[in-house]
């Protein structure tokens, strides 16, 4: 079992930055994918970055170029850098966890491929 802790959501003006945080407990992560979803009102869940347990990254195309995705193995953690925010990057934001066991060059980027979500983190964009 992997228990996830999202922090670092909150409130910030369009073209701001955000560093979110997601603390792992229970087993390390260095072993296995991690990656980043939201969900906005209304909207499905969607993939946002993800990155294999050999650091492979994946970015979901609404945030190339903006996101980057970060893991340290050490301090069991996972992070996710947002740059030039935009209103639409509104949304709560789940860290998720897989079991393991895949290939060092994949990186997961359906829900299905996820095992372990954490609670979310709220993420607000003014315009």
């Amino acid at each position: 079992q992997v228990q996830l802790v999202e922090s670092g959501g909150g409130l910030v003006q369009a073209g701001g930055s955000l560093r979110l945080s997601c603390a792992a407990s229970g087993r390390t992560i260095s072993s296995i994918a991690m990656g980043w979803f939201r969900q906005a009102p209304g909207k499905e869940r969607e993939f946002v970055a993800g990155i294999s347990w050999s650091g492979i990254t994946y970015y979901g195309d609404s945030v190339k170029g903006r996101f980057t995705i970060s893991r340290d193995n050490a301090k069991n953690t996972v992070a996710l850098q947002m740059n030039s925010l935009k209103p639409e990057d509104t949304a709560v934001y789940y860290c998720a966890a897989d079991r393991g066991h895949r290939s060092r060059w994949y990186v997961p980027h359906a829900l299905y491929e996820y095992d372990y979500w954490g609670q979310g983190t709220q993420v607000t964009v003014s315009s």
